[in-house]
């Protein structure tokens, strides 16, 4: 299996456990639960591609880096630009979003780690 396709299974298990999750939510989180969702799926996963794309490449390091960086901004407008515009609690967003980024960082590192432990070990 590519490392491509292990990062799809992997975002699509965040995104199905989500779900799920979402709909069993208090009504006044699920707003910001469906938003976290929508922006990780929308920014991290094409990141997170890009990224699976450049394993084994001397622009591995550069694309983390970037990745990281686009993670960190995204917190950051959807903190400070994006609740306060649609005057919603913060907590209910930025706690899921700090969620699904981390769950697909660990999915990132998962197939990361898995595309290149084929080394053999003594």
């Amino acid at each position: 299996m590519s490392a491509g396709a292990r990062y799809l299974a992997g975002m699509t298990g965040i995104a199905v456990l989500a779900v799920a999750g979402g709909l069993v939510l208090p009504p006044v989180w699920q707003p910001g639960w469906w938003l976290a969702l929508g922006i990780t799926l929308a920014i991290q996963g094409p990141l997170g591609w890009w990224l699976m794309t450049s394993l084994g490449t001397e622009r591995f390091l550069v694309v983390w880096v970037i990745g990281i960086l686009g993670r960190l901004g995204l917190v950051g407008v959807t903190a400070l630009v994006v609740i306060p515009a649609l005057k919603w609690p913060a907590a209910p967003a930025l706690l899921a979003l700090a969620a699904f980024l981390g769950a697909s960082l660990a999915v990132e590192g998962i197939v990361s780690t898995l595309s290149h432990s084929r080394a053999r070990v003594r």
